[in-house]
């Protein structure tokens, strides 16, 4: 899908939205739509896909606005349950200890221990929000924050 040289190029738009889904609809390509029919690309940051059951997966979608207005119609319309991502998870400073507890469990490598200062970093960027983190923290120091 070509931009027609009499419109200016929109800038991309990007999202991150929760998807669940249910059971009459989890074997169904509904992703594949989003990419094939409202060019959107995604990059999924966490999938929990029961098969004839249930499904929940976190996105990042990206393209045009109008496009990602149309695809979420499009998920809703299928009765996909859409919300948008609206939590993120930080780091309180004052409570972190550094033990590296938190480090093990992501799987977005959003947390890092540096083996030369034995410091825990935190990279607010790579983090898919699952929140296992603040569950594994025993000082409390990451959590969750509602946008």
């Amino acid at each position: 899908m070509g931009t027609p040289a009499n419109r200016p190029e929109e800038a991309p738009y990007s999202r991150k939205i929760i998807v669940r889904y249910s059971a009459e609809i989890v074997d169904k390509p509904i992703v594949y739509r989003l990419v094939k029919d409202f060019d959107l690309a995604f990059n999924i940051l966490k999938a929990r896909i029961f098969p004839r059951r249930e499904g929940l997966l976190v996105l990042d979608l990206v393209g045009t606005k109008e496009n990602f207005d149309r695809g979420i119609q499009y998920l809703k319309e299928s009765g996909v349950f859409v919300e948008p991502l609206s939590k993120r998870v930080s780091r309180n400073m004052d409570r972190c200890v550094h033990c590296g507890a938190c480090v093990a469990f992501c799987s977005t490598d959003a947390l890092s221990l540096d083996r030369s200062t034995m410091q825990v970093h935190f990279d607010p960027e790579k983090c898919s929000g699952c929140e296992i983190c603040v569950t594994a923290c025993p000082a409390r120091a990451m959590e969750i924050n509602l946008l």
